[in-house]
């Protein structure tokens, strides 16, 4: 049987490196695209969300290219989107920077707000405390290292769901002064704290997975 190779869009709303993430993806076997048109972000296998810089000026981008909409519109229909770093920061319900507080897309509660570390930001390599039965992180070791650069994170989490038939998000978890959440995993929505695309080996592995999935 011919295997078909998924498309992926890389949503392209002027904050984040598309071009490495283009590259990282490309390598892990997909079709990719960078890009803000509409219609191939809706069309995509998957959508993938990249994120540099502040909170709030990473949503008033994407809320100007659309991309609010786009996410919105994908996980009604169970299209898979994946965010990273800032791309998943913006997932949440709110960022606190500067003591200005963002609005976020609001698709998991929580806070986004500084590390509470003696050194910040956390920039360079660390290991991850994998969710149970996360397909995101299957066939890496457990000590497998991942890159982070950032100043901000959610360190409390709270997911509740009256529906008892709906499966609780997977929450991977990394420690820097304290824990904060480096990955979650919540049906069609994944999402990444670090850069995969800048981990080797086991970033290669993760977008494998994402792809995999799609």
């Amino acid at each position: 049987m011919e295997l078909t190779t998924k498309s992926v869009v890389v949503f392209d709303y002027g904050f984040g490196n598309v071009r490495s993430a283009e590259r990282a993806l490309a390598r892990a076997g997909a079709d990719v695209e960078i890009t803000r048109d509409f219609d191939k972000a809706m069309n995509a296998d998957g959508l993938l969300v990249p994120g540099v810089g502040a909170f709030a000026a990473c949503m008033q981008g994407l809320t100007d290219a659309r991309g609010d909409w786009i996410i919105d519109r994908r996980l009604s229909g169970e299209r898979p989107v994946m965010g990273i770093c800032v791309g998943m920061q913006i997932l949440f319900a709110r960022g606190i920077e500067h003591g200005v507080e963002a609005e976020g897309l609001g698709e998991w509660p929580g806070s986004v707000e500084p590390l509470q570390a003696d050194i910040v930001p956390h920039m360079g390599w660390n290991t991850v405390e994998a969710a149970g039965g996360s397909e995101l992180f299957a066939g890496l070791d457990a000590d497998a290292r991942f890159y982070f650069v950032h100043s901000y994170a959610v360190h409390e989490w709270s997911f509740q769901t009256e529906n008892a038939l709906m499966t609780a998000p997977k929450v991977t978890w990394s420690t820097h002064g304290r824990p904060f959440v480096a990955a979650v995993e919540n049906g069609a929505l994944w999402a990444t704290q670090f850069h995969p695309e800048k981990s080797g080996d086991a970033g290669a592995q993760l977008l494998t997975n994402w792809i995999g999935s799609l």
